[in-house]
C-alpha cells in the first residue's frame, strides 16, 4: 500500500476531526498546501477505495471518517514496505528496526519494551491454547 502526501495529510486531519465533508477537509488543508477542492475529493475517494475511510451520505455530500487507527495504518505501511524488500524469515526488518530505535529516547524505549512484553505474553497464551 502506498499513500501520497495529500492522502497522508487527509488521514492526519480525519484522525483529529472525524465526520467532515470534502469542503471542510479542503478548507483546513488549503492552509498547508495549494490543492483544489476536486483534488481533495479525489484523495478522499482513493482513501475510501483503499478501505481506510468510511463515509456516510449527508444531504448532497459525504461525511468522511478514518476507518483505521493511526497505529494500524502505520503497521500496514511498514508491512507493505518490508514485504517488498525482505524475504520470509530474513532478519533485515529486525536490524532496520534496531537502527531506528537508536534515535528513541528513554521513555520511548520503555514504552517499546512494554509493548514487546505484551506481545510475548499474547504469544505464550496462544501457544498454551493450541496445546
Amino acid at each position: 500500500m502506498f499513500l501520497g502526501e495529500l492522502e497522508k495529510q487527509v488521514m492526519q486531519h480525519l484522525w483529529s476531526s472525524p465526520n467532515v465533508d470534502a469542503k471542510q477537509v479542503h478548507a483546513v488543508l488549503a492552509r498547508q498546501r495549494d490543492s483544489s477542492l476536486n483534488t481533495v475529493q479525489s484523495a478522499l475517494e482513493r482513501l475510501f477505495k483503499k478501505g481506510l475511510l468510511s463515509r456516510e451520505k449527508h444531504g448532497h455530500a459525504y461525511l468522511y471518517s478514518a476507518k483505521i487507527k493511526r497505529e494500524h495504518l502505520i503497521a500496514k505501511l511498514i508491512d507493505s514496505v518490508a514485504s517488498d524488500f525482505i524475504s520470509q524469515g530474513e532478519s533485515s526488518l529486525v536490524a532496520a528496526f534496531s537502527s531506528v530505535s537508536r534515535e528513541m529516547d528513554e521513555a520511548q524505549l520503555d514504552q517499546l519494551e512494554q509493548l514487546i512484553e505484551i506481545q510475548r505474553n499474547q504469544l505464550k497464551k496462544g501457544n498454551r491454547n493450541a496445546d
